[in-house]
Formats: structure tokens, sequence, C-alpha cells
């Protein structure tokens, strides 16, 4: 009875230690809603990578404890090939992964209680409520939509607070923020194509796809962005022509009578266009910018960023298995392997920025962010659509690398020592940190961990941009979680937390995440509606705006809040296997894709260089003589690779976490 009594009283010591610190220092652990978290989370002030060391609360960041670490696990270098057996079976992502009650305590918020959480966001989404979300994200797309019809087309982008439309900037060609992307070509009338279909409007697709066929040219004196210009207008102009010609017409019918692949036509005449970048270079990797009538302009830059390079093989590639001309995957691919050879020989990372010449990176930073996003997402979404094994290889090795020295924190999420994961920017040649920020691009990272079924992480990742947008209503376009605090304060409407969300709650059918898209359907309609459509928040403090709503507001942003809602759309039940791009375009994953006579022409043991310095590229005419190597009758490995719209391995991913 000696030792039970003694026991007891550790417990109530303990408890009631627990309880002072709560009072006194705000130091207690946090009770917040989906997490348990010990007391090393009360940390104020941390220590940067140069900065000087500042004191920080609880055992992990003590000053003067003996060979304890000066502040938390985020700040110390991660011990190359801790994380080499990181990746795990996904577990259940039930009430112990990480929340906003923790992540929001992280910050610097006031702890909330548990009731406040779980009542507010543990409990069912009834099908009345979902269903005016759902109608609440259709009114906002048909907003924002009709007003950039009736006051900004055919201009580019519409200018929300002040009615008008919004062009090129001719008067100052170094307006990169604007010249980049506007092109003279209606484009957010073409991005929006797909989202119109996806939500059922088969009157309007129509009568924009036939608008678009009239009125849009591509022979324009705009010198653009070839990123830009291939994931917003190539990609929809190419899910569009194939929402047309599916045969089975899932979203109603989006035929257009007397239809002769014009879509396709301007497709292939943008990409020709932007071809001028993949020439003259050293290295095989594209210029940043063509002039649509002339070229690569004579002062062009000669540094590009690594995503801005990379990330162009699923939209160009399409329409090479299209077309069955070999051309434009050929560049593209050309491009990924020239950057993937560059690579950092002891760390396997990659920068932001290179030289397109010399193959010198500029930009060592190497993180999930800004410069690199989309690099890795189309790795793997390339393997899916097109089934090249050498593409989930480079992705698998990318991934490994990425878990070895940008992830921080501890192992799992809510188990062990230390700090959550968090992903930092470092180095690439050592793996040391380079700065205490992370960008807003960040947040579509937890997405592409779904489609691979590293569902545990996804959760406890996409926790921490969430509590970033519960504190101020949005996503700051770059928040340092040292000083927490925005480092940038602007945002532009950006999707990619809303794409996060979309995905983890097909992954998981969590109701969870249906609060989340609430919340921030919610906020976007508080903060950023203005008389003729959606305003970027030009400070996320003090709410105030900037007069442009950009084209990915409608093909990403409200595309993702609407089918986060609408459980019966033909996405979820129509049977097909759909992907989205990187610009939110949707494309299904079939067969027609994976066939690629030219294969043994991207083959190293075919004699082409691997940064195309040499080597034969195939001709239109030299493809007909090639014989028909289809992939489509091996097992596929993709459908292990497309999680969020209920294909095999999402079914299996359910029962693994237990939620069949």
């Amino acid at each position: 009875m000696q030792w039970r009594a003694l026991v007891l009283g550790l417990v109530l010591l303990r408890l009631g230690l627990h309880g002072v610190l709560w009072l006194v220092f705000g130091l207690g652990p946090s009770l917040g809603f989906y997490q348990r978290f010990p007391l090393s989370f009360g940390f104020q002030r941390l220590r940067g990578p140069d900065g000087p060391e500042s004191p920080a609360s609880g055992p992990a960041g003590r000053p003067g404890t003996p060979g304890g670490p000066s502040g938390p696990s985020w700040l110390q270098p991660q011990v190359p090939g801790a994380a080499a057996g990181r990746r795990r079976a996904p577990r259940r992502p039930g009430p112990d992964v990480c929340g906003p009650g923790h992540w929001g305590y992280v910050l610097g918020g006031r702890g909330r209680g548990r009731d406040e959480y779980e009542k507010r966001y543990s409990g069912a989404f009834p099908p009345q409520l979902r269903a005016q979300m759902r109608d609440l994200a259709r009114g906002m797309f048909v907003f924002g939509y009709d007003n950039y019809m009736a006051h900004a087309f055919p201009e580019d982008e519409l200018n929300p607070i002040h009615c008008r439309g919004r062009g090129p900037d001719r008067g100052d060609p170094s307006n990169l923020n604007i010249n980049d992307v506007l092109g003279n070509y209606s484009l957010t009338l073409v991005d929006a194509l797909d989202t119109l279909a996806i939500m059922g409007n088969s009157s309007e697709f129509q009568k924009a796809v036939k608008l678009v066929i009239n009125t849009v040219s591509f022979d324009k004196d705009s010198t653009v962005q070839v990123f830009e210009a291939t994931i917003r207008v190539l990609g929809s102009l190419l899910s569009a022509h194939r929402i047309i010609t599916d045969s089975k017409q899932p979203f109603g019918d989006m035929t257009i009578k007397d239809y002769d692949n014009e879509l396709l036509h301007m497709a292939r005449d943008l990409a020709v266009r932007l071809l001028p970048a993949f020439e003259n270079t050293r290295t095989g990797i594209p210029y940043p910018r063509v002039n649509l009538k002339t070229g690569v302009p004579p002062d062009s830059n000669n540094e590009t960023c690594t995503a801005g390079a990379g990330s162009l093989l699923v939209e160009f590639g399409i329409l090479s298995r299209l077309l069955g001309d070999s051309t434009f995957e050929w560049v593209a691919r050309r491009a990924v392997k020239a950057l993937w050879n560059l690579r950092s020989n002891d760390t396997g990372l990659l920068g932001n920025v290179v030289n397109i010449q010399t193959g010198h990176w500029v930009g060592k930073q190497s993180g999930l962010g800004a410069g690199l996003d989309s690099f890795y997402e189309y790795l793997l979404k390339s393997y899916i659509l097109f089934g090249e094994k050498e593409d989930l290889e480079m992705f698998n090795a990318v991934y490994k690398s990425i878990q070895n020295y940008l992830r921080r924190g501890r192992e799992a999420c809510n188990e062990g020592e230390g700090d959550p994961p968090l992903y930092v920017n470092v180095n690439m040649f050592n793996g040391q940190l380079m700065n205490t920020w992370i960008d807003s691009l960040q947040a579509f990272f937890p997405g592409l961990q779904v489609l691979i079924g590293d569902v545990e992480d996804a959760i406890c990742l996409h926790a921490f941009y969430y509590a970033i947008w519960k504190r101020y209503g949005a996503l700051p376009e770059r928040y340092n979680w040292q000083l927490q605090a925005p480092d940038v304060l602007f945002y532009p409407l950006r999707p990619e937390l809303v794409e996060s969300t979309y995905l983890l709650y097909q992954a998981t059918k969590n109701p969870f995440y249906l609060h989340v898209g609430m919340d921030i359907l919610q906020s976007l309609e508080k903060y950023t509606k203005v008389k003729c459509g959606y305003a970027t928040l030009h400070h996320v403090i003090d709410k105030s705006k900037e007069d442009r709503m950009e084209s990915f507001f409608l093909s990403e942003t409200c595309k993702y809040l609407y089918l986060l809602f609408d459980e019966e759309n033909p996405v979820h039940k129509s049977g097909t296997r759909y992907m989205f791009t990187t610009e939110g375009h949707i494309v299904s994953v079939d067969a027609h894709l994976r066939e690629s006579p030219w294969k043994e022409f991207f083959s190293e043991e075919g004699g082409r260089d691997p940064v195309g310095k040499s080597g034969h590229r195939p001709r239109p005419h030299e493809l007909k003589v090639i014989n028909s190597s289809s992939n489509c009758n091996r097992v596929p490995d993709e459908r292990r690779y497309s999680l969020p719209l209920k294909s095999v391995y999402m079914r299996q991913i359910d029962q693994m976490v237990g939620l069949i």
C-alpha cells in the first residue's frame, strides 16, 4: 500500500506543478484539439541559424543543459541518414494527431480548451451544411467569373475593386509580376474552362470554349514566362479538349457542335511559340521567358528557377502523346534530366536558381516552396500519367533526400521527444539551415504526401499551415516560424492550403477538413470580397487590399473548395481516375497517355546525353516506322499514386488507417 500512496503522491505533485506553470508562465501543456504535447513547446524566442542565442523554455531549449540543444529541434541540423527509414505505414488520423490546438499554441497563440476545438471540429458535418458550403463555393466562382466577363474580358485579369480589366504592363517591361503572367490572351477565361465543366455548367462552358476559339490568339508581341504560359494556358486548353472529346461525358453534355480539335490545335500553336526557350542553351534547361512573336529576347536572363524549368513535363507530355509528336515531351524531359544531373552528390538536393548555360547553382537554397515546389510534384505526376519508371525513381530519391535534410523535429507527429515535424530551407550542398521562414506555396506538400500514402505526416504538416490561417484569416506569403510573425504580408488568393485540405479529406473522410474548408471559405468571403470580385490581401493583419484577382483563384481555389463539399461530383463518382495539374486543371488518367512509341529515344541506352548535348531527337515522320511500345498492359503501379480520387490504392490506405 505504501508504494501506491507514493505513486499517487508523485502524480498529484506533477499535476500541481503543471498547474502552477500554467497559471504563472503560460507554459502548461496545450489542450488543443487533435494533440497532446509535452511542456517543451513553451518557447517564445529562438536562435536563428546565424543569430545570437536566446533563452528558450522547456527541456529541449534550456540554457546550460549539458549536451542539450539551445532551441527547438527545427533549428538543429539533421543527422544524415537519420530519416532514411522514416517512411512508414500511415496510422489512423485520429484525435492524437497534430492539430490547430497545438499549433496555435506553438505559434504564440493563447491555448484553447479541448471543449472549444472538439465542439467545433470533431463533430459530424451535416449534409445540409455541406450543401450550403458547396453552393457558397459555387457562388464565389460565379461572382468572380461573371464580373470578369462583364468588366474585364477580353483582357487577362480582373481588377475587382475598380471593376476593370488588366493586361500586360506595356509601359514597364521590367514589371515581371504582371508581364510574366499576362500575355494578352484572355488568361482568366482560358484558365477557368474546366472549372465550369466540373461545376456542371455546360451552357457556359460551351459558350466560353467558343469564345476562346473565336477570339484568343497567341500571335502577340507579348513576352511571357514559359512556366506560367504552360501551366495556366496550355494546361487548360488540353484539359478542356479532353473534357469535350470524352465519350463518357461525366460532367454533363460538354460537347461542342462541329468541334474539330480547335483547342488542341491552339495548344500546339502556343507550345511551338514556347519552343525557342529550349534552343541555344548548353544544358538543355530552357530560358525563363519568350516573346510569342519573336522568340527569346536578346537581353534574356540566363538564370531560371528549378520549378519553372522542370515543371513542364505534364503539359508538354500530354500534348506530345495526343499529337503523336515527341518534340514537346522530349525538350521538357531533357530539362528535367539536366536539372536532376546537377543535384548535390552529397545530399541529393537541388537548389532553387540555376544558370542555364553553365549549370552553376546561383540559388543554393533547397526547400519545398517557391522555386522548387512543382518540380517535385511533376516528377510524381508525370509517372502517374505516363508510366515512365525513371520519373518515379527520381521522385523517390528526392523525397528521401527531403526527409533526410529538410524535415526537422521528431520522427512521428505525436510520439517521441522534441518538436513536431516541420520542413525547413537548407543549403543544398550540406543540409545546413539557411533561414527560419516558410512560404505559402509549401502548403501544397501535404497534398503531394497524400498521393504517395504518407498520410500521417501530411496531416501534421497541414495542421501547421492551417494554424497560421486561423491566426490571420489568410496565409501570408512568407511566415517566420522563429519570430512567429509574417515576413511577407500579402495573400494573393492562393489555392495550396485548400488543395491539401481537399486531398486530405478525400484520403481520410475526416469531417475536420470540411470544417477547415468552411473556415477558409468564410474568411475569403469576409476579408477578400469586394465590389466586382475577390481581391488580393495586401496585408494579412490589417486586411488592406490590392486591386488584383489572379486567374488561379477561379481555376484552383474555387474549384478545390467546391469539390471539397460536392461529394456527389462526377470527379468522385464517375469511376474515372483523375489527376490535377499544378494549376488545378483536371486530366483523366488512362491508357492512351501511356502509349509512347518514341520511348526508346528517351532512354540513356538510346545514346542520348542526359543533358541534351548530343543524341538524336525523333521527328514526327520518323515515328511512323517505330513499333508502338505501350505500357498499358503491365501491372499499373499508378494505382498506388492516385489517392485523392478513390482509386484502388486509396481504398487500401483507408483500410490501413481503419476508416473502412
